[in-house]
């Protein structure tokens, strides 16, 4: 019970910066043979479709999540705290990622370099364009962020926080959705795709670039964030629950595109407030669109916030593929509907 409170008042702990527009657009196409990549895609890069049920598709695999996991929660990256070397290793590995996936920079580079924090720092912001002449002109934003804290106070001899499901596991998630837009390009409305830095410095990635964006004049239509996705929620009816539930209608839009009772309602969710948590709320504050994120921490199912044991060692890489596969109809359906389905209450 004393370490459940202390991971509660943990989340409780967050702050958001401010920002100004430090670069434009890129509207130049993406080398057309890109380089072969490294880790999981050296196995299925080259897979563009996917088998199975409209409603479940298996286009990743346990194997493949793993191979991302074991590059961004390993110890080579030192918990990729904001500003140091470890995130610069993980920036390059999701660069190279999105190159290889046929997904474009949404900038003059895939790096929006951060105008709210002291040391060097960048959020990776990619896109899949739409393939409609009329909704290409609207955005949807998946996003999850890709730093963590770095080294901390030594646990059994161990100081690295590896952040392997805060947040590797909603990086690697958002990594396989982009490979799987940026191959089979889908998607009538045009999809960001952003890595956020400096969410554990509070919001502060998310806030550069809403900010940015705002400014930019992009007709937003919704965000979707991916955050501790790392391990199954237990004795649920749903398979993740949405931050903010009650404030749009996402988890009905979710549900009816998935096929099933994929989106739930989780009490403690509204209770502290997650939803001013994560990055989902800098685009709510700046934009006012639908903006929540997908999550399946739930307090009671993973020990280990912000320690040295948050390593590879306790993720379910196979409910992790298993999210993918059911989120793709979801966003697809998203992406693909006449109107504009989700609204804010």
């Amino acid at each position: 019970m004393k370490r459940n409170i202390l991971v509660l008042l943990s989340l409780l702990f967050l702050a958001c910066g401010t920002t100004k527009m430090v670069q434009t657009p890129n509207n130049t196409p993406a080398p057309s043979t890109p380089t072969p990549p490294t880790g999981p895609d050296g196995l299925k890069a080259g897979t563009n479709g996917f088998s199975g049920t409209s409603k479940t598709m298996a286009f990743t695999d346990a194997e493949i999540i793993e191979a991302h996991m074991a590059f961004l929660a390993s110890d080579d990256l030192k918990g990729r705290d904001t500003g140091s070397e470890g995130i610069e290793m993980a920036a390059r590995y999701i660069e190279d990622h999105f190159k290889s996936y046929g997904v474009r920079p949404y900038f003059k580079t895939f790096r929006d370099t951060l105008s709210n924090f002291k040391k060097p720092a960048y959020n990776v912001v990619g896109v899949v364009e739409g393939n409609d002449p009329a909704l290409k002109n609207e955005y949807i934003l998946i996003g999850a962020h890709y730093d963590h804290i770095g080294v901390v106070k030594p646990v059994n001899g161990d100081y690295i926080a590896n952040g392997a499901n805060d947040n590797a596991s909603g990086t690697a998630t958002v990594l396989e959705l982009a490979r799987y837009f940026g191959a089979n390009k889908t998607n009538k409305r045009s999809i960001i795709f952003a890595l956020f830095s400096a969410e554990e410095k509070g919001l502060l990635g998310s806030e550069h670039l809403a900010r940015k964006l705002k400014e930019l004049d992009v007709d937003l239509y919704t965000m979707l964030n991916f955050e501790m996705t790392g391990v199954p929620l237990r004795g649920k009816k749903y398979d993740l629950y949405i931050t903010g539930y009650e404030m749009s209608n996402l988890a009905e839009v979710s549900n009816k595109y998935a096929g099933e009772n994929l989106v739930g309602y989780l009490p403690t969710a509204k209770e502290y407030d997650l939803f001013k948590r994560s990055d989902n709320y800098s685009f709510y504050k700046v934009f006012g669109v639908p903006s929540h994120t997908y999550c399946t921490f739930d307090f009671e199912n993973f020990a280990y916030y912000h320690k040295p044991d948050d390593e590879n060692s306790e993720m379910d890489f196979g409910h992790m593929a298993s999210m993918v596969n059911k989120m793709i109809p979801v966003l697809e359906g998203i992406a693909n509907a006449a109107t504009q389905e989700i609204k804010v209450k």
